[in-house]
């Protein structure tokens, strides 16, 4: 990685976005080999299109620092701004029928879409500076720690371009390879967006009918509970074992309400006893912590992008949007 270079040799290597390097021979035949296995990819087609794919030092420093590793005070603020609520709103009430349509049709409510697309890119505003080829290739032949991850999400971009008849060299998004207004991964794209617009096709990047549909029948898919609750702020007893209910598997609800209550976590909610749950522990200035019993909804959000911080600036997002609509 850069970092192990001189100041000066750093900055004159970071003028450059691509690095010149070439997947592993040996890699590149058995990815060719699965790609027509389980995609119908030919590999003249991916190699023609691979050709023009460049390593990017870029990505691979954005990577290693990503957003949701910064504890919570400093997360939020990046997103819970006065500025994106305003947006929001504007947002909420230029599409407000194709949001309420979406709302009926998948039982999401307009408010998560709103949060989810503005948390994602501003409403459109921020939709990636990385080409996705670069970004997808970069990370699945240069990034060990992840490589079978974005390998598999680079066969589906290729099956995607293929699909969708998509300009696989122009496309931006992020640099985990997410296009597109609600910034859909090419397995996510190809497996969740809809023709919202009925145009005869799904078109993530520039039709914004087709993102809010798909943005819902994300949600519908990962089994959003209409009606249910998210998310309550939670107080513990002194003698809790906070630890204990804060660890588990990933973001998995390791408890139900009952339980919860019953270690000495305080909270109020309609939800049943019965109720999957789990306590959060999200960090606060000076040491300090705030407390957040999670729900299926919760999870639900976690299903599209796997922090707790981020689940939960979309769900305050939403939150705040809700109470500030006056046409909802």
């Amino acid at each position: 990685m850069l970092k192990a270079f001189s100041f000066v040799c750093c900055s004159a290597l970071l003028s450059f976005s691509f690095i010149s390097k070439a997947a592993p021979p040996a890699e590149l035949e058995t990815f060719y080999q699965q790609l027509q296995e389980q995609h119908q990819v030919s590999r003249a087609d991916a190699e023609a299109i691979l050709a023009g794919a460049k390593v990017s030092e870029e990505v691979l420093e954005a990577i290693a620092r990503p957003w949701e590793a910064r504890p919570w005070y400093e997360y939020y603020p990046i997103f819970l701004t006065e500025r994106r609520v305003e947006h929001g709103l504007a947002f909420w009430k230029e599409h407000k029928e194709t949001l309420e349509r979406a709302e009926r049709e998948y039982g999401i409510p307009v408010e998560i879409i709103v949060a989810i697309i503005g948390v994602e890119t501003s409403y459109g505003q921020f939709m990636g500076r990385h080409r996705v080829l670069d970004s997808l290739y970069t990370l699945a032949f240069h990034y060990p720690p992840r490589q079978r991850f974005f390998r598999s999400e680079l066969g589906h971009f290729l099956a995607l371009v293929s699909e969708e008849n998509l300009p696989a060299e122009e496309l931006m998004g992020s640099y985990a390879g997410a296009m597109g207004y609600g910034q859909f991964i090419s397995s996510s794209y190809r497996a969740y967006a809809v023709d919202f617009s009925g145009n005869g096709q799904r078109d993530l990047l520039r039709n914004l009918v087709d993102a809010i549909g798909s943005v819902a029948n994300y949600f519908a898919r990962h089994n959003w509970q209409a009606g249910a609750p998210v998310a309550s702020p939670a107080w513990v007893s002194p003698e809790t074992d906070v630890a204990a209910l804060t660890s588990g598997r990933g973001q998995q609800l390791t408890h139900t309400v009952a339980q919860l209550r019953e270690a000495g976590v305080h909270f109020i909610t309609d939800a049943p006893d019965t109720t999957r749950a789990r306590l959060f522990a999200f960090q606060e200035p000076d040491e300090q912590m705030s407390y957040w019993v999670a729900m299926p909804n919760f999870y639900s959000i976690t299903r599209y992008n796997h922090s707790p911080l981020y689940a939960m600036v979309v769900f305050q997002l939403a939150e705040q949007l809700r109470r500030k609509a006056p046409f909802a």
